[in-house]
């Protein structure tokens, strides 16, 4: 639990989802360091509702890895699409941009009206989720 509540902070969220979802994880040496949570939505679609990867860890590929990961077990699975919220500025957009997710659509205040306290990146506090769609 404490790898996924790095990339939310919700853990009534995350056991929420957490049943009816596939859990990967990435192990290095025996050490988790990454994994990801994926959703089925049906009709071929999934969604990414969570990836996170230890900080001593990070900027060394292991997300992207995962994220090829993922897209490679949403194909076995007939998945036709991914995918994803995160907030409408920050280094998690980029990532997601990086690996060929486009904007799909906002949710208006979700980040206001889903989490008790405020999050905040450089200042800033996100109030909107952007949807995010990759198609395999």
């Amino acid at each position: 639990m404490d790898l996924f509540l790095l990339a939310d902070p919700a853990e009534q969220s995350i056991l929420g989802y957490l049943p009816d979802s596939l859990v990967y994880i990435a192990k290095i040496e025996g050490e988790t360091v990454g994994g990801y949570i994926l959703y089925p939505l049906g009709d071929g679609k999934y969604e990414l509702k969570n990836i996170a990867v230890l900080s001593g860890y990070q900027n060394k590929g292991i997300g992207t890895e995962l994220l090829r990961h993922l897209f490679e077990v949403v194909k076995e699975l007939k998945g036709k699409s991914v995918e994803v919220g995160t907030g409408t500025f920050g280094y998690q957009l980029a990532f997601y941009q990086r690996a060929g997710f486009r904007a799909d659509r906002i949710d208006k205040d979700f980040f206001l009206l889903n989490y008790k306290e405020a999050i905040f990146e450089n200042g800033i506090q996100h109030k909107d989720m952007l949807r995010l769609l990759i198609k395999l």
